[in-house]
């Protein structure tokens, strides 16, 4: 048995601008997708949910049994991790032999269109920034995690947000946070939430909820910032501090309160295990 673990990603900051080519900052978690490979005279695929679109196309041509899972799944049923398709398609090149740099082309054509910063997140591990393609090393910042509530589709909110006349504006205004952000993250990662919030309510886009509210509001009381990763709607929220007391504090008041923390780690680049 040969397994090959790819991480999800968090996206921390530039989300909607990215698809316009502005820089994003995303962050590679161990919460991904695993592939475990045994032998066989044919080639056969296990998915969680049926769907080999990501999978299939670069094992096609091979031999053996493919089995995909969530790796370090959540407790969520709604939520079992951050890879998705992107983390799967990384897994499928590296386990057909291929280098894992060749999912950028399969998960753009499979998909689509995209920015591609999933992928690259997969394919890097750490912390990066993401622009055109390419994926500049930063220093890892690791955000708390706050489950929102309820599961929200991105695919409508990215069609919706495309089917605007582009903002030049936002746009130039999301790469001046990304470019900013390792300076100030807290204020920066404020920033971001507001400039996504004025965005969505310019076009009617469906991107803040209550509960994401909610724990914007709490993590400004103690001294930190906090918004959605992605394209919003409900999933997950992140949140900064400025010294580890307020974070704890923050995460007690999370608690408290009924949100669902979710412990993720910063993951290395695709690759096989042992």
């Amino acid at each position: 048995m040969i397994t090959i673990v790819a991480p999800g990603k968090l996206m921390i900051a530039g989300e909607y601008a990215v698809l316009n080519g502005a820089p994003a900052i995303v962050l590679a978690v161990d919460c991904g997708v695993r592939c475990d490979i045994a032998v066989s005279d044919h080639l056969q695929i296990e998915t969680p949910n049926g769907d080999e679109r990501f999978v299939r196309p670069p094992l096609e041509g091979h031999i053996g049994h493919y089995r995909f899972s969530a790796h370090n799944p959540t407790d969520l049923p709604d939520k079992p991790g951050f890879g998705g398709s992107a983390a799967a398609c990384v897994a499928a090149c590296l386990a057909a032999g291929l280098a894992s740099t060749e999912a950028i082309g399969f998960h753009k054509a499979i998909q689509g269109g995209g920015s591609g910063v999933d992928v690259l997140a997969s394919i890097n591990g750490g912390m990066i920034r993401a622009q055109h393609g390419k994926a500049t090393p930063l220093s890892p910042i690791l955000p708390t995690v706050i489950w929102a509530g309820i599961s929200a589709k991105t695919q409508p909110r990215i069609d919706h947000y495309l089917a605007q006349k582009t903002d030049l504006g936002f746009i130039a205004a999301s790469t001046e946070i990304v470019d900013g952000f390792c300076e100030d993250p807290i204020h920066m990662l404020q920033e971001n939430a507001q400039l996504l919030k004025h965005m969505a309510q310019k076009i009617g886009l469906p991107y803040m909820t209550p509960t994401l509210a909610a724990i914007a509001k709490l993590a400004r009381e103690h001294g930190g910032a906090a918004k959605a990763s992605g394209a919003g709607g409900g999933d997950c929220a992140i949140a900064l501090f400025n010294d580890p007391e307020a974070e704890s504090a923050f995460q007690t008041a999370a608690i408290e309160r009924g949100l669902t923390l979710i412990p993720v780690s910063m993951a290395g680049p695709a690759a096989l295990l042992g």
